[in-house]
């Protein structure tokens, strides 16, 4: 420990010979050094104790063995993005968080869920790009147009930064999307449903990454048939579309995200039994000991019944 004199508007002396500018008027009382870091204690103008850490020596963090894409869905965009993921993916570490996906401004191409409301902040957006974090559009809607394509372009335009990407279900769109906005990655999503290889030899022709369904996960041989693991997105974890037999919901949601009031949301739980599992968490070791390093994470909805 050195003792250091009082200086009215600067920490003491670090290591390398710098001084520390202060606001205001203080003193310090102490200053501890050592190879990578200066901490200095004292005192502010209110007397209220104060401490200072400045590092000299910035220490790489290893790249994480596996990444997760998690969900923003029904987060208030008046909620800052970060204090979102503390509260809800607080126990990850943010150097393991790729993207968020979720809902922006409005725009027709949306699918999966219902368009409820913007869900991510234009500063959240700002946000997670400048700490590497990227924004995944859930562009997934069934039925995409021409016509409804060109009326986006200015959207589309908005976030069309290489940290960014788009989760398609037509392949008219991701072909557009391709050709006008090459900075996007374009993710097959999982309402393509491929569970074969003939399918993802097909998809990967065309889409960047692909996101296979929840069931894929307990399809060994499957994934071990998998070349180039690194273009794959498995679930973290599954809800009610684990067990669900048709999937009527998202070609519902389709629909209703064209918001022309014509279309009601459809379930298949009345029309076709199924065994309701709830949330359910896959074995992530076992998955990236089999050479898978990007996962999909949702959180529990009310009830803990399904995901979102």
């Amino acid at each position: 420990m050195n003792s250091v004199p009082q200086f009215p508007n600067e920490f003491g002396p670090t290591s390398s010979g710098e001084r520390i500018r202060a606001c205001g008027s203080g003193f310090i009382r102490d200053c501890f050094l050592n190879e990578s870091e200066t901490t200095a204690c004292g005192f502010g103008p209110s007397g209220a104790t104060i401490r200072l850490t400045v590092f000299h020596e910035a220490k790489a963090i290893p790249a994480p063995d596996y990444t997760f894409t998690v969900s923003a869905r029904s987060k208030t965009p008046t909620v800052p993005v970060f204090q979102f993921l503390r509260r809800h993916f607080g126990h990850i570490p943010l150097n393991r968080i790729e993207s968020l996906f979720g809902f922006v401004e409005y725009t027709p191409l949306y699918g999966g869920r219902v368009f409820h409301g913007r869900e991510l902040s234009e500063r959240d957006v700002f946000q997670l790009n400048n700490a590497g974090i990227g924004l995944r559009l859930p562009l997934s809607n069934h039925f995409v147009s021409e016509e409804e394509y060109e009326a986006s372009q200015g959207f589309l335009d908005k976030y069309h930064v290489e940290s960014n990407s788009v989760i398609v279900t037509d392949d008219k769109l991701a072909r557009w999307v391709r050709r006008d906005f090459p900075k996007y990655r374009i993710d097959a999503s999982v309402i393509k449903n491929i569970n074969t290889s003939k399918k993802l030899k097909q998809a990967l022709r065309l889409y960047d990454e692909v996101v296979l369904p929840m069931t894929a996960n307990e399809d060994l041989p499957f994934l071990e048939s998998i070349d180039d693991k690194s273009r794959i997105t498995l679930f973290a974890n599954a809800g009610c579309a684990f067990t669900c037999p048709s999937k009527t919901c998202y070609v519902s949601v389709s629909k209703i995200n064209k918001q022309d009031g014509e279309h009601a949301f459809q379930c298949s739980q009345s029309l076709k039994e199924r065994e309701l599992l709830g949330m359910i968490d896959f074995d992530l070791d076992a998955l990236v000991g089999m050479g898978f390093h990007s996962f999909k994470l949702l959180r529990p909805a009310p009830g803990k019944m399904t995901g979102f």
